[in-house]
């Protein structure tokens, strides 16, 4: 995901930061090409904010719909949420919430688990399977389920502009390419666990 994050934006807004392994990487790898980074976090976890402090310049925990007040309005070039969405009961509130805080021009960049991928829907189809598990698409924490189609209008109902949308993490999987081969390549977004996407704020006149 790192990828996605703009070339030029310098100063970050990792939601769901964790314990700031993500920002470390990206600050490095930024270094790399001459620039420095201004990385804040925000995390639920105690203990995993508690190693975040150690990477990033500030974090703040708690719950991110309680504690967005607190950051600085108009200051972030983009904003990162990395398997963040799915877990909340409204993420559509927590993106409207997140505009006031980004920079003119800035952006969300956000990785989304799909809910159509190849062997979740084997699973459910196939093997009539829907248990939910420590981690992955049936994550037991998750509360919500995307497609690609859903994102957008996920992003749509919080005022963005869904600018860029490519599948990640693809399986290599001979029954996916049999299934897609057979359905004259309709399937091709079941190939991806999860979407990279990034989205821009609409401007209020032309929503």
């Amino acid at each position: 995901m790192r990828g996605y994050v703009p070339a030029e934006a310098r100063l970050i807004l990792d939601v769901g930061c964790g314990d700031g392994a993500f920002a470390a990487g990206l600050r490095e790898e930024r270094r790399r090409d001459g620039h420095e980074l201004e990385i804040w976090g925000l995390e639920l976890d105690h203990d995993a904010a508690a190693r975040a402090t150690e990477r990033l310049d500030h974090v703040l925990v708690g719950a991110a719909e309680e504690r967005l007040g607190e950051l600085p309005p108009g200051r972030f070039d983009c904003v990162v949420l990395n398997d963040v969405l799915e877990h909340l009961a409204w993420p559509e509130q927590l993106l409207r919430d997140l505009k006031p805080v980004l920079a003119p021009g800035g952006v969300l960049v956000a990785s989304i688990p799909n809910v159509r991928y190849f062997f979740n829907v084997w699973d459910l189809a196939v093997r009539g399977d829907w248990e939910y598990h420590d981690e992955g698409i049936r994550d037991r924490t998750h509360l919500r389920f995307f497609t690609r189609a859903s994102m957008h209008g996920l992003f749509a109902r919080a005022g963005f502009r869904l600018r860029l949308q490519e599948g990640i993490n693809p399986t290599g999987s001979w029954r996916f390419r049999l299934a897609n081969l057979c359905a004259l390549g309709r399937l091709g977004d079941m190939r991806y666990l999860q979407c990279a996407c990034v989205a821009d704020p609409l401007a209020e006149a032309a929503r």
